[in-house]
């Protein structure tokens, strides 16, 4: 397997760090910490390179918030700094990782969002229920589809991300020891003292780690048990297949494989294999064969968001930057009513 030297001088490059800054700083150049960082851009620029070239940079303390929408979420926030260094990082060791990614591993990654993802389902779908025939059977019932799905979920799987489990499947592939070690500062700053395991919800490096680590269950579904209709956005992922039998009989595999090399889980309650005429919950969309409903949570979410806006809590021009943004969302869904009563109550004094 082919390894990579001499990554370390490329990521604290003067051309890579300004990059590294344009990509930190997109679509918060209002936030008061940037305004701060740019009074004295190359200064602090200059800094940043000196400290990573000279190996004396550490990560400053993570800013940890909790988020409710409605699950609760802890999210940690690195310093814009440390933001920037997140960014030079990824710029030089990303493309390492990203080719050997499989197609329909999806999520922070560029074309490869919920729409990516939803369109793949529904490609797959088909594949399994559309042409009429299902492990050699005729469809007996138009109204109904045949197939079943496998849809699962990794049991807290930011905070079960093993470092040094992680730091191995890296140094398959980079060889070099500064880039390791910054890696290492970079984990160790997301977790308590003495802890090995955990990286932190809200960062750039964490959402390119988890798909790192979770490379590993993709190459086992597509190389090793061959499986065809296979997705996974982040720790959530389907397996479509004809037969229920061996839907099951992949998922005690997968979690073996997983439970042994990863020291992950699935999450008892959050993985099964139903049926795909009863619909499906992947990426924010109760999805069936002729039609996609939003999932409860995220109209919920919405609703929540007007109560705070009729409270004065939110002023007009955020509540339809919010609206503008929820519509973009909701428009892949037959949400026309939901949409409606959105709308009715934003107005409704």
């Amino acid at each position: 397997m082919k390894t990579y030297k001499n990554l370390y001088e490329k990521i604290y490059n003067i051309t890579n760090l300004i990059l590294a800054y344009k990509k930190a700083r997109k679509g918060k150049t209002k936030k008061s910490y940037v305004i701060e960082f740019e009074r004295d851009l190359i200064k602090n620029l200059l800094k940043l390179q000196e400290e990573l070239k000279e190996q004396t940079y550490n990560p400053l303390p993570l800013k940890t918030f909790i988020l409710r929408d409605p699950k609760t979420r802890k999210i940690s926030k690195s310093a814009f700094r440390d933001r920037i260094v997140h960014h030079a990082l990824i710029n030089i060791i990303g493309p390492i990782f990203e080719k050997r990614f499989i197609y329909d591993s999806c999520a922070n990654q560029i074309r490869k969002g919920n729409l990516f993802a939803l369109n793949r389902f529904d490609k797959f779908v088909r594949k399994i229920s559309g042409n009429g025939l299902v492990a050699g059977n005729k469809f007996s019932d138009n109204n109904y589809v045949y197939g079943y799905c496998l849809k699962a979920d990794i049991k807290h799987y930011f905070h079960n991300v093993n470092h040094e489990i992680l730091l191995g499947i890296i140094q398959r592939k980079i060889n070099d020891k500064e880039v390791i070690l910054l890696i290492k500062k970079i984990l160790k700053k997301g977790v308590m003292e003495r802890e090995s395991v955990g990286i932190p919800l809200g960062n750039l490096t964490s959402q390119f780690f988890a798909n790192v680590y979770l490379n590993e269950l993709d190459y086992l579904v597509k190389h090793k048990l061959r499986i065809k209709y296979y997705i996974r956005y982040v720790d959530d992922f389907v397996i479509l297949y004809a037969s229920k039998t061996q839907l099951e009989i992949w998922k005690e595999e997968i979690n073996m494989f997983i439970g042994n090399k990863l020291k992950i889980e699935l999450h008892s309650q959050k993985s099964s294999v139903i049926p795909i005429s009863k619909g499906v919950d992947f990426v924010g969309f109760r999805n069936f064969y002729y039609f996609k409903l939003l999932r409860k949570r995220n109209f919920k979410k919405m609703l929540l968001k007007v109560r705070s806006y009729k409270k004065g809590d939110i002023p007009k021009t955020k509540m339809l930057e919010i609206f503008q943004g929820w519509n973009a969302y909701a428009k892949w869904a037959d949400s026309l009513r939901t949409k409606r009563k959105v709308i009715r109550t934003i107005y409704t004094k």
